[in-house]
């Protein structure tokens, strides 16, 4: 029973660490402009929301290290790096992007008030939190999370049994694809790599007395329950989108299609659920970005107390500058970085659930090299180049898409492994 309880707890600090911003208000737009291929555009944002993220928790339970530990088998200095530049957009990115949908749907329409008051005070809370640390873990796993969860089942529940399932046309040419690369903005792959730290540090501290197996199977267990339910919640959001079509306007904003979505569901309480529920996703995750990049500080220096306060410090302060603008302009600022880092950190996760012998170091080296060479083009074309990278992505297989990492790194993969085989068996 107490293992039972254990897991649950975790599974709810999980599903809330990744439930933020980006989770809330990107499905139901998704939805909205998938017509009857809501079903094909769910599953390809699940597989870059929900199941890259979910591989990513099982690595950690398999390594119970830091992100350095992620890309150590390309080398050392590759993985500082890596670190340095994944935590550094997260604090810049998601972590402010929090603080802006919060002002958008929980504060903007009862107070006429500008978003800088709001990122003043929503990360001097999320500081007070980050630097409690030790009652993290259960604050969220106890008290958030079943909130957020009965909110939002509220409305997907509401929308299956009282309106009726008609869906428009799709308005992609590629759903599926598409659906993907709408998952990359909820920086769930990243999340999980970065927050996912936070989770093992917890289950550390209450823990103590457990071998490495059982905190392994703990939150294995933990990772997989916390998946399902991202999954319900997401395909459930994407498919309210979808089955209200025809109810707002063709150019609503994320924010406003979820604040009329609320409306239609929960009537005339639907801002008072909705406040509550963006408050709680949305914070808990800044809190779990912060943690986990003040806690890769302080490893840095030996553990010093001093780091995690000042990393701490400093991820606010980033957070009240980046989170006084709208979230459009946030979104549009974080592609170029997701075009380039989530291809590599989706290499770096299955590569570090494979048994060993399918993930040498040489397996790890020329995949990721690879990887990042050929995101390139998808980087350059977001960033004002298209025109200029054209002719290339028209001769690499999915780079239209912007998914022109895909194959090369499979096949690279392949080769190196079939050559690793031959000069075993040779020798």
């Amino acid at each position: 029973m107490q293992n039972t309880k254990e897991t649950l707890v975790t599974a709810f600090a999980l599903f809330s660490l990744f439930f933020g911003a980006g989770n809330l208000i990107f499905p139901p737009l998704l939805g909205f402009q998938s017509g009857n291929m809501w079903w094909l555009v769910a599953l390809g944002f699940c597989v870059s929301a929900v199941l890259i993220p979910l591989f990513g928790i099982l690595a950690h339970a398999k390594i119970q290290g830091t992100i350095f530990d992620f890309g150590k088998k390309v080398s050392r200095t590759f993985s500082l790096m890596y670190s340095i530049l994944i935590y550094a957009i997260s604090v810049s990115l998601p972590s402010p992007r929090t603080a802006s949908v919060t002002h958008e749907i929980a504060v903007q329409p009862f107070f006429d008030s500008p978003y800088i008051v709001t990122s003043i005070i929503y990360f001097a809370l999320v500081f007070v939190f980050v630097m409690n640390r030790s009652k993290l873990l259960n604050i969220l796993g106890k008290l958030l999370t079943p909130a957020i969860i009965l909110i939002l089942l509220a409305i997907i529940g509401i929308t299956v049994f009282y309106f009726d399932f008609n869906f428009g046309t799709t308005h992609f040419d590629s759903p599926f694809t598409h659906g993907i690369l709408e998952g990359y903005q909820t920086f769930d792959a990243i999340g999980a790599v970065v927050v996912g730290g936070v989770i093992i540090v917890s289950v550390n501290i209450s823990n103590k007395e457990k071998t490495f197996e059982e905190k392994k199977s703990l939150i294995r267990k933990a990772g997989w329950l916390a998946g399902t339910a991202l999954f319900v919640i997401y395909a459930g959001l994407i498919f309210t989108g979808a089955v209200m079509h025809n109810q707002f306007d063709a150019d609503i904003t994320r924010t406003a299609l979820l604040n009329s979505i609320s409306i239609k569901t929960l009537g005339s309480t639907a801002n008072l659920f909705l406040s509550i529920l963006v408050s709680l996703a949305c914070f808990t995750t800044a809190v779990g970005i912060v943690t986990g990049t003040a806690d890769f500080i302080r490893h840095l220096f030996n553990d010093s107390q001093v780091a995690y306060t000042v990393s701490a410090v400093l991820g606010c302060i980033l957070g009240v500058v980046m989170g006084q603008f709208n979230v459009a302009y946030i979104v549009t600022v974080a592609l170029p970085a997701l075009m380039f880092i989530y291809p590599i950190t989706i290499i770096l996760i299955l590569l570090n659930i494979l048994p060993e012998k399918y993930a040498s170091t040489l397996v790890f080296r020329s995949v990721v090299i690879v990887t990042a060479v050929f995101s390139i083009p998808d980087f350059l074309s977001t960033i004002g180049y298209a025109h200029e990278v054209i002719s290339i992505k028209e001769l690499v297989p999915l780079s239209t898409y912007n998914m022109g990492w895909v194959l090369p790194a499979f096949i690279t993969f392949a080769i190196v492994n079939v050559l690793g085989s031959k000069k075993e068996k040779n020798e």
